[in-house]
């Protein structure tokens, strides 16, 4: 099973930089092979979401529900009582931790990618509340029971969203000049604003507000493969946690990705050609 991002979908790994490395014929997760699971988290996607009906008086969900949820669609609802791998991307990569922790058996592995183990704080939280405020500060949002969608709000939040994925080098090598960042930040806009609504993204990013698996890292007793990149604007290499968080899992393995011009900040995640390798040898160590 693999785990998507915040914003993001079960259908974000279909995507080729994904998909057409992993998800092919002889691939490290051929479908043929493998019965592979991409689920829509709770307020994402095809899943129950605020914008279905119930607006802001959707009830609050956070990440221990949103695992406990698909703890019960792979149990209950696929009839699958064990996973081969547990992967996750960002917010998924935090719901690795999570999954870790709360059902330590069920995972012959865990691939969580681009995340801390830890209380959100700091830069990370500043840029989540900043997002939010943006929202529920614009008078069009009216406690979430707007008619039409607070824009200004909604435009700001995703400023934010652009900064926080961006990587300096190849965002500096892609958009040279004034003129073509310009252009980049208007197209930007364009493609996700429209779609975009705002009790959905204030659920979404406010999910993580009580995340903190760090008391209980050593309960996690599965195999870790974690992966960040070094030019992840939310998950910062120079705080040191990752390497001091990394020791307290018992089987767990922590590789950082050195900038470049092929990684992506945070979106290194799913850019598998960075990684596959790496997938390739833990999967391998952990045959059974």
């Amino acid at each position: 099973m693999v785990l998507h991002g915040t914003g993001g979908s079960g259908k974000q790994f279909l995507n080729p930089v994904f998909a057409d490395e992993l998800l092919v014929p002889g691939g490290l997760l051929d479908p043929a092979k493998y019965y592979v699971i991409l689920p829509d988290g709770i307020g994402a996607g095809q899943s129950s979401k605020p914008s279905d009906g119930l607006h802001a008086r959707f009830p609050k969900y956070d990440y221990d529900d949103m695992v406990a949820a698909q703890y019960l669609l792979l149990t209950q609802g696929l009839k699958v009582d064990h996973l081969r791998l547990l992967m996750g991307t960002s917010m998924g990569c935090m719901q690795g931790f999570v999954w870790g922790e709360t059902y330590p058996d069920f995972a012959d592995a865990l691939a969580p990618f681009a995340c801390l183990p830890n209380e959100l704080a700091g830069r990370n939280r500043v840029w989540r509340k900043l997002l939010i405020d943006a929202i529920t500060l614009d008078p069009a949002w009216k406690g979430g029971d707007y008619v039409e969608q607070p824009k200004e709000g909604l435009r700001t939040a995703l400023g934010l969203l652009m900064v926080a994925g961006l990587a300096p080098l190849p965002a500096q090598i892609a958009n040279p000049t004034r003129e073509s960042a310009d252009k980049a930040v208007d197209a930007y806009f364009a493609a996700r604003l429209p779609p975009l609504d705002a009790n959905d993204l204030i659920y979404q990013v406010a999910a993580s507000r009580n995340y903190d698996p760090s008391p209980k890292l050593e309960t996690i007793t599965a195999p870790v493969l974690w992966i960040n990149s070094a030019d992840d604007f939310i998950n910062p290499p120079e705080l040191g946690i990752a390497e001091v968080q990394a020791k307290r899992l018992k089987h767990g393995t922590f590789v950082l990705l050195p900038a470049s011009e092929k990684t992506r900040g945070h979106g290194s995640h799913t850019w598998a050609v960075l990684w596959k390798d790496r997938l390739a040898a833990f999967l391998k160590a952990t045959e059974k």
